[in-house]
């Protein structure tokens, strides 16, 4: 698919993810949202809880360093323990060094004022900022992300990740949405295989792409077409509807 859009990529980070103990739900929500707002996601990657790892793959897709990608965006490791090592990992790769933010020690503080609870040293961890980074809103737990370069950085729980993507991505300049149709027919993929090839063809500027399912009733196939003009989308999903006979 032909497309002018912003490029981005997911890094996950986390042991839990690697191992299988934790099922990764935040870079198919982000892609969803990415899609939707006009970002063209183009890679998603997991790294575990180590240092170097974490800034060798920011270097590699964090376009400001030299990477592949204008945007990134990141999840996980900016809690209060002793493994979340995304901060110091981020500002590594961007050659600064961490320091306690005074605006996100604030927030953390009123936080712990209002739930009666003490601003401990663990908690405070989750002000340390890389020098030069802007704060992300946390309206579920206060604790911040925080931009620098092109890199974007979010929590791993869910729901304060969702939260920090529902307020970062309308402040992000993004492109056109992507048009998506598709159609289901019951028929194997290979029986299919010729005819999309053909109407791939003739819109080249599109994506077409061919998903074998099977259920009770046997064999079938989503036939899909993306782009990000309707018009050509429309155009190629009534082709591809006329070639296989519906």
């Amino acid at each position: 698919m032909q497309s002018d859009n912003p490029t981005a990529a997911i890094l996950v980070i986390g042991d839990e993810i690697l191992s299988g103990r934790t099922r990764e739900g935040n870079a198919h929500h982000l892609a969803q949202v990415l899609t939707a707002t006009g970002f063209d996601l183009q890679e998603i990657r997991v790294v575990s809880d180590d240092h170097d790892r974490i800034v060798a793959a920011i270097r590699a897709l964090d376009g400001t360093l030299g990477g592949g990608y204008d945007l990134l965006f990141t999840s996980g490791g900016i809690g209060p323990t002793h493994d979340d090592i995304t901060a110091d990992a981020v500002a590594a790769a961007h050659g600064t060094t961490v320091e306690i933010h005074p605006e996100a020690r604030a927030l953390l503080q009123e936080r712990c004022d209002r739930m009666g609870m003490a601003l401990t040293e663990n908690r405070l961890r989750m002000a340390r900022i890389p020098v030069g980074a802007t704060l992300i809103d946390n309206a579920v737990s206060a604790a911040p992300g925080f931009s620098i370069g092109a890199t974007h950085v979010m929590a791993g729980v869910p729901e304060v990740f969702r939260g920090m993507v529902d307020w970062l991505i309308p402040r992000l300049p993004g492109g056109r949405p992507v048009r998506s149709l598709s159609v289901e027919v019951r028929r194997g993929e290979s029986d299919v295989a010729e005819d999309l090839q053909a109407v791939a063809g003739e819109f080249a500027d599109l994506s077409l792409g061919s998903y074998p399912f099977r259920d009770d009733t046997g064999w079938g196939t989503n036939l899909v077409v993306r782009g990000l003009d309707a018009a050509r989308v429309d155009q190629a999903m009534a082709a591809l509807k006329e070639r296989i006979g519906l």
